[in-house]
């Protein structure tokens, strides 16, 4: 099998940081609560700023597809590739801006919006949530681990802000609510946020500069074990009211009874850590890791209250890689979901000083119906 490098890194964030206080001016309130779920919501998250493709006016300023474009250029730059010589592009989202066709489809699409046109490659779209990122990257690897191709980009993307606008919410009534009930909708609305990155990957590594290996990538479902936790497209996640919005009469019926709406089940959220921490400790095992062989930490988590839980299942679990080896940003850029993956390696390349041999550890849970993704990767 061929060996596989990451031989290019870029993001893309759309406008300039949007800092705690002009949120709402982006996102709007829902109800009485929003002030106050707000406040609590950004001390669980720690998040300071983050970036939004919709301005202050209202105006959507980019699509998902074309962030995602963005940042694959960026990666082919850093790559010093044309992304005409890309042979095959894999694309993970949580929701592509159309529902038909896939994302890959409309980056493709962008890529090629130019008087000279494109090039015609290989696609794959990637739709869960934040695991669609390593789903898009491992489908790229094992692309050029079998030969198929030698030269190849996968992106993470997201366009959350749209789905915060008041309207959506509009057949919800948030007076009747209380603080917990409100949680489910208000946390992620102050957490989630816009913005894409992506990866070049190729089957040599660049002789000039450092680069990353990817050694192997680990993924897991545990959708049996769980119902829906972060979902959007029905009204609920128990058996009577997990229908489809897609079942309804119309979509305008689906609408009006709070089936199109992004929630978050968080008594689900706390069953999932023990599942994940299990597979953690799997996952070293079957690779043959300990604690102080990961040189580099880049962890996936949506707050830093749950990034403190995770440290504790992993210290009482004997696992804890040292903290000053975790690599985690997203109080300055927010949660970007899909795309935070791509964002933390994008960093991690441009800012510190790589090592010949280092090696490095990403962790992306998912709690859209529990799964979680291991990627190692060694410096070359």
């Amino acid at each position: 099998m061929q060996e596989v490098f990451i031989t290019g890194s870029g993001s893309f964030l759309p406008g300039a940081p949007v800092a705690n206080r002009e949120m709402e001016s982006r996102i709007g309130l829902l109800g009485e609560h929003s002030r106050r779920l707000k406040a609590l919501a950004l001390r669980q998250n720690g998040i300071r700023a983050r970036h939004y493709a919709i301005d202050a006016d209202g105006n959507y300023l980019f699509s998902n597809a074309q962030m995602a474009a963005r940042a694959v250029e960026a990666a082919c730059d850093s790559a010093r590739r044309d992304p005409a010589q890309l042979q095959y592009l894999a694309c993970g989202t949580t929701q592509a801006d159309l529902l038909v066709p896939g994302i890959a489809s409309s980056v493709h699409g962008e890529l090629g919006g130019t008087p000279l046109g494109g090039t015609p490659l290989e696609i794959s779209s990637h739709q869960s949530v934040c695991g669609s990122s390593m789903m898009a990257i491992k489908s790229a690897w094992l692309n050029i681990r079998a030969g198929q191709h030698r030269i190849a980009a996968a992106s993470g993307s997201e366009f959350s802000s749209r789905w915060f606008q008041p309207g959506f919410y509009r057949g919800l009534d948030f007076s009747g609510m209380d603080i917990a009930q409100a949680m489910q909708y208000e946390f992620l609305r102050w957490t989630l946020s816009d913005g894409a990155g992506a990866l070049v990957l190729e089957d040599r590594p660049d002789p000039d500069r450092p680069g990353l290996r990817i050694d192997w990538i680990e993924q897991k479902s545990f959708a049996d074990r769980f119902p829906n936790c972060m979902y959007a497209g029905a009204a609920g996640n128990s058996p009577e009211e997990s229908r489809p919005w897609s079942h309804y009469d119309s979509p305008g019926a689906a609408y009006g009874q709070g089936a199109i709406i992004l929630r978050q089940d968080f008594d689900l959220l706390e069953q999932m850590f023990p599942v994940w921490m299990g597979y953690f400790l799997e996952v070293l095992d079957k690779h043959q890791l300990s604690p102080a062989d990961i040189r580099y930490f880049l962890p996936h988590y949506s707050a830093r209250s749950l990034g403190e839980r995770m440290k504790s299942l992993l210290t009482r679990s004997a696992a804890m890689i040292p903290e000053e080896r975790w690599h985690n940003h997203q109080s300055d850029s927010g949660n970007v979901g899909a795309a935070t993956i791509f964002l933390l390696i994008d960093r991690l390349l441009r800012q510190e000083k790589l090592r010949r041999g280092d090696r490095i550890l990403c962790f992306v849970p998912e709690s859209g119906r529990c799964l979680a993704s291991f990627m190692g990767m060694t410096v070359v």
